[in-house]
């Protein structure tokens, strides 16, 4: 899998087109010696249109072209294909990974399957549970400290897909063996340094021992360490990897108690995990907490602060929803009796509960439904969250866009290639194209447009982050096209989509969709809430949109076709047009 500027694409392993001009039997994906555990895989490539392409003696279906992206099963273990057109003939070794864990044969742990794999830290109290793969019929137990616990086997379980599914329409759990997975757990009272466990295993009158790989430890509750964030927006996370949800960022100078440590991960006090390396621990500071009393207001050129004054930067968290958006904040008790509000061009009303013993939400009831981005910061130890007003609408008819600025993103770039099609055409490549006719067109409108490139560079996500949260656009919208995950059906999946994350794009995001896809005629491959870089930005609604799929041989010759190129550049242009009229 490559996570390609903020774009899943999955196995599209690129060779250059230069190359690929050699031959006139092409095989883009995949490559020999590819390794996957999908249960399907499709071929990629093409070949002159005269002729058939068989792929081990079978013919295939092609567009007009000649493009190919037929599907085939896999086997466990190795798979063998053979591509061939007219005199020419490719050979392809494709191995098909196993997903279920391999048991151990005889007196043996499986590799690897000891958990905890790293060191933790717990609360007195807490649950410490412990799992192996060991041989069926075996007695499994951990020594930690002066206990025993029994790991016992564990009936079976469904094993979920991977989050890519929803891509593919395949995404229902399938049930897994665990035949030999063994697990238990144990709670400890007091504060102490347990040490490494020690796994054992009996089978057949015969013992082995083997310590974990992590150590484990149970925090003092009167001594816990407080962190604060080092990092711009520190990622708070559901849980202690980056395969965990992403919650509200936390702004840089957030203090929080330390309840939990898993390998370089921190458990913080209100229940969200961050990564050690985007914090430090402040030595002998005590559990941050904080009143707080007034609430400030302020109203600057674009935008609404709101000041909060706090004792200490605590952790927070931002819910938008329909004509409301809700600030919690965290480790604080409310004395506040006065607020000011005076009336304002984006803010109703503010309410505000003490919804937990140390939990305050404020909630900011809006004049429309549109909200336009916010930013949240700390100066000090006071909370600001801007709120930005909406864009004045030109009154111009001939220029509907002026005075909006808009960013543009040609998704990928330089080393970054994308997806590619069936020919080695590069995503980066027609991104810039549709993307500079796209600006040409708004401007045509009136609009202001900022580019993240203009040419064929490599541009970082946090790059592309901060050049909409500088630049505070009206709207950012990211341009790609589409690939599909290994076991997708290159040959029927087609279509436009647009993916949203913070729930002030989706409005846009839904109606770029209908528009275009009306407009032109196109088939809809979907409109997706999606984590993505391009699409996380809280400055302005921000919307990754894909124009079609690279991976499907019929709509690739359109994505690929000048006038066609022109026409989704115009109907974009005009959705955006459009869009704003209708929420001013």
């Amino acid at each position: 899998m490559k996570n390609l500027l903020g774009l899943v694409i999955l196995g599209c392993i690129l060779t250059s087109s230069v190359a690929l001009a050699e031959s006139s039997l092409i095989v883009i994906f995949p490559q020999t010696n590819y390794q996957t555990s999908a249960q399907k895989i499709f071929f990629l490539g093409t070949a002159p249109p005269d002729g058939q392409v068989l792929i081990n003696s079978k013919p295939i279906t092609r567009s007009k072209a000649g493009h190919f992206s037929p599907s085939f099963p896999l086997q466990l273990g190795e798979n063998l294909f053979t591509v061939r057109h007219d005199n020419q003939e490719l050979q392809i070794k494709v191995t098909r990974l196993t997903t279920v864990p391999e048991l151990p044969q005889g007196l043996a742990f499986a590799k690897d399957s000891l958990t905890p794999a790293s060191d933790i830290a717990r609360l007195p109290g807490e649950l410490i549970c412990f799992s192996a793969i060991a041989p069926p019929n075996a007695s499994v137990s951990v020594n930690l400290a002066n206990q025993t616990i029994a790991l016992s086997p564990q009936p079976q379980q469904a094993q979920l897909p991977s989050n890519l599914a929803a891509l593919t329409g395949q995404n229902q759990p399938h049930a897994q063996s665990s035949v030999g997975n063994y697990k238990g757990c144990t709670t400890v009272a007091t504060a102490a340094d347990l040490g490494q466990p020690q796994f054992q295993l009996t089978l057949n009158g015969k013992t082995i021992t083997q310590p974990g790989s992590g150590k484990i430890k149970i925090l003092s509750r009167a001594q816990l360490p407080v962190s604060e964030v080092t990092a711009d927006a520190g990622v708070a996370r559901t849980g202690p990897s980056t395969d965990y949800s992403r919650l509200t960022p936390l702004p840089k100078g957030t203090r929080a108690t330390v309840t939990g440590r898993e390998g370089e991960w921190l458990r913080l006090d209100y229940g969200a995990w961050i990564n050690s390396q985007e914090t430090r621990i402040l030595p002998g500071a005590i559990e941050p907490q904080t009143i707080i009393r007034s609430v400030g207001y302020r109203q600057l050129p674009g935008a609404t602060e709101i000041v909060f004054p706090l004792q200490v930067p605590v952790p927070v968290s931002v819910q938008q929803s329909e004509q409301a958006l809700a600030l919690t904040l965290y480790n604080t008790t409310a004395q506040t009796d006065i607020i000011r509000l005076d009336d304002d061009p984006l803010i109703s009303r503010l309410d505000w509960q003490q919804v937990a013993p140390e939990q305050v939400k404020y909630t900011f009831n809006l004049k429309k439904a549109q909200q336009w981005g916010y930013k949240l910061r700390y100066d000090g130890t006071t909370l600001v969250l801007a709120l930005r007003h909406p864009p004045k609408i030109g009154n111009t008819r001939h220029k509907p866009l002026a005075n909006f600025k808009i960013v543009l993103d040609p998704g990928h770039g330089g080393k970054e290639s994308g997806a590619s099609g069936p020919t080695g055409y590069l995503e980066k490549d027609v991104n810039l194209v549709v993307s500079k006719l796209l600006r040409d067109e708004l401007v045509k409108e009136g609009a202001t447009v900022v580019m993240t490139r203009e040419d064929d560079k490599e541009v970082s996500l946090a790059e592309r982050q901060a050049i909409i949260s500088q630049e505070e656009p009206c709207i950012a919208l990211s341009i790609h096209h589409n690939s599909l995950p290994d076991d997708g059906d290159a040959e029927k999946t087609k279509g436009f989509a647009a993916f949203w994350y913070q729930p002030q794009a989706h409005n846009l995001a839904i109606f770029l969709q209908n528009y275009v896809v009306k407009k032109l005629g196109r088939p809809s491959y979907g409109v997706f809430w999606d984590n993505l870089a391009l699409t996380r930005p809280t400055a302005a609604p921000s919307v990754l949109l894909e124009l079609g799929f690279m991976s499907n041989p019929d709509e690739f010759e359109q994505v690929v076709n000048p006038e066609e190129q022109k026409k989704i550049a115009q109907a974009i242009a005009q959705g955006i047009t459009e869009w704003f009229m209708s929420v001013r």
